[in-house]
């Protein structure tokens, strides 16, 4: 699809909330509230794991660095996003789109491997935890975290290699709030746009897909361990070390899967805008309430270390 009557694009227009004209106040006001709170949330869960040495354990560390991925994650997005909706002009210039969707897809798949090494952690917790500290040295878990993001990283970069090796010859406008896969391969011009759709869709699923088994073959040996605990109590003791890291992993597959793995059909502006805001904004905001709440050990260090310098009567 090359030839005279088609222009290369310079930059593109994203009209995700476009659908929505009377509702952008209220959704700028929400989803602000929304973003500050995940910010401070995992500032406080990475606070509260820095200040006290009792949390200076392997769980520990992959759950602040869940929390610095989910930061940047949610900075590549969600600041943009608000300034659109209070902004007439949306248009995103097309290094500044590509260095979106880089960004996104490192700091979104890096999640995905820190849940799985999480995942992993817990296995050698109550499988093997006579050996738990010979497998979790601090080497070896600094080797597992960097992984990730050099996994990430590498996700980001072959994504947006593939998407934006494409030609785009118009229209520019984006159906999203933000530079997404599918939007932009509906602006892709060209004959391997179907061979590049296809090939990043095998690879994103495929990652995705290989954590997540990853995670259930860790919890159906965690289940086969815990079942064989002989006292309730020892049993509702182990499985509570999971509870927090299981909550997140089902919330962030599922909504995943409700984006990456929906059924094709008709489509519609405002089911992708409220569906993508499941995955960027509702999801980042549950998990460090999740962790918070589900952690016990985890909320007794955060009371000891900033609620008892505000109340000292309280603890």
């Amino acid at each position: 699809m090359s030839g005279p009557n088609y222009s290369f694009v310079s930059e593109f227009i994203l009209i995700g909330f476009s659908a929505f004209p009377r509702l952008q106040t209220m959704f700028f006001l929400l989803f602000l509230l929304m973003y500050l709170f995940t910010l401070l949330g995992n500032l406080l869960i990475m606070a509260t794991i820095w200040s006290e040495r009792s949390l200076h354990t392997p769980m520990y560390l992959f759950l602040c660095a869940l929390s610095i991925s989910e930061i940047l994650y949610t900075f590549a997005i969600i600041p943009r996003m608000l300034a659109d909706l209070l902004s007439t002009l949306h248009t995103i210039a097309f290094l500044a789109c590509a260095s979106q969707m880089f960004f996104s897809f490192t700091f979104g798949f890096t999640h995905s491997f820190l849940l799985t090494v999480m995942g992993y952690d817990r296995y050698v917790a109550i499988c093997h935890p006579l050996r738990y500290n010979v497998l979790m040295s601090p080497r070896g878990c600094a080797c597992l975290v960097a992984w990730s993001w050099v996994g990430g990283s590498f996700m980001g970069t072959v994504v947006t290699t593939a998407i934006f090796s494409l030609p785009f010859c118009g229209p520019n406008e984006i159906h999203h709030f933000f530079c997404h896969v599918p939007p932009l391969l509906k602006l892709a011009c060209g004959e391997n746009v179907l061979v590049v759709a296809r090939g990043v869709g095998m690879v994103c699923i495929t990652a995705l897909l290989g954590c997540f088994l990853l995670i259930l073959l860790s919890y159906a040996f965690i289940v086969a361990a815990i079942l064989k605990i002989p006292s309730a109590e020892g049993r509702h003791k182990a499985f509570s070390t999971c509870a927090s890291h299981l909550t997140v992993v089902i919330v962030h597959y599922g909504f995943a899967s409700v984006i990456y793995l929906k059924p094709k059909g008709p489509k519609s502006l405002e089911g992708d805008t409220l569906m993508g805001i499941t995955y960027t904004v509702l999801t980042p905001f549950l998990s460090p309430i999740i962790f918070s709440l589900r952690n016990k050990e985890l909320k007794n260090a955060m009371k000891k270390a900033f609620l008892s310098k505000l109340y000292p009567e309280i603890i």
